[in-house]
């Protein structure tokens, strides 16, 4: 697959890229799927310990397919694309959100690193709620 991969990666076509986050895409939706179902037959259902085991496996993988990328283990850009935006991001977007927030703060930008992690709990909470109150208006 590897191979097919690096074949792709010399095709300019825009629709490549589309097309390998895809392929990432329903796998890493599949897995979470399966794994919330498994935590909650294993463990039950009085705490979400299935999207804990997600975001927490999720934040590891992303920090180590981005370090592999980074020093040009992984050669594929596709690759990297299936991984990181296909699997990982239908697996968890909270690997992308704390892989965001390191940036930043290696960045030097702590401030915006800071709002931006504090700001994505609090209005994503906020927003949330508020599309609750606007479904409701609907009925």
């Amino acid at each position: 697959m590897s191979q097919f991969l690096v074949l792709l990666d010399q095709n300019n076509s825009p629709l490549i890229p589309a097309i390998v986050i895809a392929l990432g895409a329903v796998p890493g939706a599949l897995s979470r799927y399966y794994i919330t179902i498994w935590f909650a037959q294993w463990l039950g259902t009085d705490f979400p310990f299935g999207t804990f085991f997600i975001n927490l496996s999720g934040s590891l993988l992303m920090g180590f397919i981005v370090t592999l990328a980074s020093q040009q283990l992984i050669p594929s850009a596709n690759l990297q694309l299936l991984i990181t935006t296909g699997f990982l991001g239908s697996y968890t977007t909270f690997s992308t959100y704390i892989l965001d927030t390191s940036v930043l703060l290696r960045s030097s930008s702590r401030i915006r690193a800071l709002l931006y992690w504090l700001g994505s709990v609090v209005l994503g909470g906020i927003f949330l709620e508020i599309g609750i109150i606007f479904a409701k208006l609907v009925k």
